[in-house]
């Protein structure tokens, strides 16, 4: 139970209470109580009610969350594991440029999008855009046989925490360029997993709210990839600040 439902349950039960003391309601002499007493009452009487509701509507919410992440394994076995994860991208309004094609697939606002892309069959995807969807950990299995992936952009997914991170070393040989950025779950230890992408040239780590020492943690970054430029903005302090910080405090603590 949460802590602002329980502070809610009290204070209706004692507003009941209260009133209860003060006149008989039933009275025919009593005056209507007033209409905050009633609301507050009414929402004593059906504080379970509405918590099970809450309830209802977060384990619809996850099961959702599920659906759309499915494996799509019935896909693959029919069409192969690239229509497979090119199918999966676009039902969540992903876009998709596959291999040799100059042209990005997408699905349209309302989520519908031109089946062309089964023409595509045993081409691998090269680039995938996942920005702002619900792609989670569970979801990322659809893209393990993508062995030629070269970039793939996260930004804003509220799904991809570190666990997600730890699991991108499936791209390990072709991952070339990477965007995270605005992804609110991801924490200092999801992003020391990155060290696995060797082939890693671009990074972009901007805005994680969960990332208490951005600079310090990117210099961590370039020393474990050095071949990989890494673009942190949106902090409060630049990394440069953060470098000289840390180099002045190795320097007190050597003395």
């Amino acid at each position: 139970m949460s802590a602002p439902l329980t502070a809610l349950h009290r204070c209706c039960q004692r507003s009941a209470l209260l009133l209860v003391a003060r006149r008989p309601w039933s009275s025919s002499s009593a005056s209507p109580p007033p209409l905050h007493t009633r609301l507050l009452l009414y929402l004593a009487q059906r504080y379970y009610d509405v918590e099970m509701l809450m309830k209802w509507s977060s384990n619809l919410k996850k099961r959702g969350l599920q659906k759309k992440n499915a494996y799509y394994g019935y896909t693959q076995k029919f069409y192969g594991g690239d229509i497979a994860a090119a199918y999966f991208i676009l039902s969540l309004k992903g876009r998709i440029r596959f291999l040799g094609q100059p042209a990005w697939l997408h699905a349209d606002q309302s989520g519908k999008f031109n089946w062309d892309f089964l023409n595509h069959k045993d081409t691998p995807l090269e680039e995938v855009d996942l920005s702002y969807t619900v792609i989670n950990y569970t979801g990322l299995g659809n893209l393990e046989r993508q062995g030629s992936l070269r970039t793939l952009s996260l930004r804003g997914c509220p799904e991809v925490d570190d666990w997600f991170l730890g699991r991108l070393h499936i791209f390990q040989d072709s991952l070339e360029e990477l965007d995270i950025s605005h992804c609110p779950r991801i924490t200092t230890g999801g992003l020391a997993a990155l060290r696995n992408l060797k082939g890693l040239r671009r990074l972009d780590m901007s805005s994680l709210p969960g990332i208490s020492s951005p600079g310090l943690v990117a210099i961590l970054l370039e020393e474990m990839l050095p071949q990989c430029q890494i673009t942190a903005i949106g902090y409060d302090h630049s990394l440069k600040q953060e470098e000289e910080e840390e180099k002045e405090g190795q320097v007190e603590a050597q003395r």
